[in-house]
């Protein structure tokens, strides 16, 4: 008996969101929280991508001073794992920008 109150309860929250949304003009049009939203996503990916690259690169540079001889595999690792933390904050912008025309 329980159990169906609560799904009823959510099925409720989940179909009545739509009952409450305003209209864009109802809202208050000083605030764009799209650029606010946009703006945060943007400084949690630069900040995390950095925080990200800056260990990857310490981690090669006392690689390769451990083991000079295996520098090229570590730098070739290395500059494959910088490209792919670039392109996730690249990710965080193009998401950005879709939360701004929000």
């Amino acid at each position: 008996m329980k159990k169906k109150h609560i799904l009823f309860s959510v099925v409720l929250a989940l179909t009545s969101f739509s009952a409450f949304a305003q209209d864009a003009v109802a809202t208050n049009p000083g605030v764009r929280w799209g650029v606010i939203g946009a703006a945060f996503v943007l400084g949690i990916a630069a900040a995390a991508g950095a925080i990200g690259q800056s260990r990857a690169i310490a981690a090669s540079v006392e690689g390769i001073a451990r083991n000079p001889s295996a520098a090229g595999a570590i730098r070739l690792a290395m500059i494959i794992g910088l490209a792919l933390i670039e392109s996730l904050v690249i990710y965080a912008l193009l998401i950005a920008f879709f939360v701004y025309k929000l």
